[in-house]
């Protein structure tokens, strides 16, 4: 690994473009906690300039949880006085969005995307994990992202949202393009943000067609819930906000996941020990999901805006400014969990576990496809508990993608035996 080294000057003399876009970037590297531990020992809140704006990182798990959760903290949109300027990644409802409209918008969803819904579709989980799993160990080596941790998340989404199997592929290409995108825009070549507004615009015209079909002729799936969806005073989502919710939904709930079980794997086949204890005690499987999202977490950094002047943990905010908070530097906070840099799959077991990490984020942005998240992710690990005797990482070969908002594994070698 290449350490990304801190600024030398004096954190209260700000960070600039460079620097920011340094500490942004560790999430892309094979170990990158190093070096947020370094970043997250300048300072809670680390002040700076990025493409002539004000923006802050905050490195501390408490200082995050606190800006997260207040009300004063939000996306900026609506106001027009987000860091972000505008909405150009087909993203822009309940992602983006900030109270009133943001209530709306989640209690609209939580009537279709119930957790009787997210449950209903355990079955097909387990069956997709051992039909993936079955062709892996006829191989015997594998790269587990295209074998495994790829399409079987990209098989439920598809599958929860009523989309046709022959179009998974597709599907995959564009939240490529789209999780990219999320990406601040100085990092983005020209040919990235072209492939962002092209997956934008393929997608919203696949979708057209998709929920004009369930209009005419509803089915067992999300999408027709969504289409059909009203609350007692005969509110509905609007065309684009179903066809914003879809995006999200691609991006959040495949994209996490993906990233979720690369990195569980990878954990796991570098602690032997947690993994023999999962195989005696698969009651342990839920918090070590925890732990995963921990240690490890798919998203490294959540945006937000400062909505208006106020102070956070002895910081003084003002309206319009950036904040940047670091995931991987607050779930490795020494401050919120003992031995931080430890994977230990019972640190959120029983009655004395851990704090709440950040991977999820916390308040009224918490992660809509949390629990979807959670349920693939901990009947795939039962899969591969029940399946497989060993698992062997090939660690020279592993890659890893070159994103900031969202990290995972872009090539993982395995050696699996029955």
């Amino acid at each position: 690994m290449t350490a990304v080294t801190p600024p030398e000057a004096p954190v209260t003399a700000g960070w600039q473009y460079t620097g920011i876009l340094s500490a942004l970037a560790l999430g892309s590297q094979p170990d990158p906690y190093p070096a947020y531990r370094q970043v997250r020992e300048l300072g809670v809140f680390l002040p700076g300039e990025i493409a002539g704006g004000r923006i802050t990182l905050v490195t501390g798990h408490a200082a995050g949880s606190a800006a997260l959760a207040h009300p004063a903290i939000g996306h900026g949109y609506r106001d027009g006085v987000s860091y972000r300027g505008t909405v150009e990644d087909g993203l822009g409802s309940l992602l983006r969005a900030d109270p009133p409209d943001h209530g709306r918008l989640r209690r609209l969803v939580g009537r279709a995307f119930t957790p009787g819904v997210v449950a209903s579709l355990a079955p097909g989980i387990t069956a997709t994990a051992d039909e993936l799993l079955d062709a892996a160990l006829d191989q015997g080596e594998v790269d587990a992202v295209t074998a495994f941790t790829r399409p079987l998340p990209l098989r439920v989404m598809c599958r929860l949202l009523g989309v046709p199997d022959a179009d998974e592929v597709l599907f995959g290409d564009w939240a490529d393009a789209l999780t990219r995108g999320l990406d601040p825009r100085p990092m983005l070549s020209a040919q990235e943000n072209a492939a962002r507004q092209s997956a934008t615009v393929a997608f919203e015209a696949y979708f057209r067609d998709l929920l004009a079909d369930r209009r005419a002729t509803p089915r067992e799936d999300l999408l027709s819930r969504l289409v059909a969806i009203h609350d007692e005073d005969g509110d509905a989502l609007t065309e684009t906000e179903l066809l914003e919710l879809c995006t999200l939904l691609l991006v959040a709930g495949y994209e996490t996941t993906v990233n979720l079980l690369g990195a569980g794997i990878l954990a796991l086949a570098a602690h032997p020990a947690a993994l023999a204890a999962l195989r005696s005690d698969p009651d342990l499987i839920g918090p070590a999901v925890e732990e995963m999202l921990r240690y490890d977490p798919p998203v490294q950094v959540i945006g937000r805006t400062v909505l208006a002047d106020v102070e956070i943990g002895g910081q003084e905010l003002t309206q319009g400014d950036g904040l940047l908070v670091l995931v991987g530097a607050t779930n490795r906070d020494p401050a919120a969990f003992d031995e931080p840099d430890d994977f230990r799959i019972d640190r959120f077991a029983g009655s004395g576990r851990a704090r709440r990490h950040l991977g999820f984020g916390v308040g009224i942005h918490y992660c809509l496809g949390a629990p979807l998240a959670r349920i693939e992710a901990e009947l795939t690990f039962r899969a591969l508990l029940r399946r497989v005797r060993n698992v062997t990482v090939v660690p020279e070969d592993v890659t890893f993608r070159s994103q900031i908002v969202v990290r995972g594994v872009r090539t993982l070698p395995l050696r699996l035996a029955a």
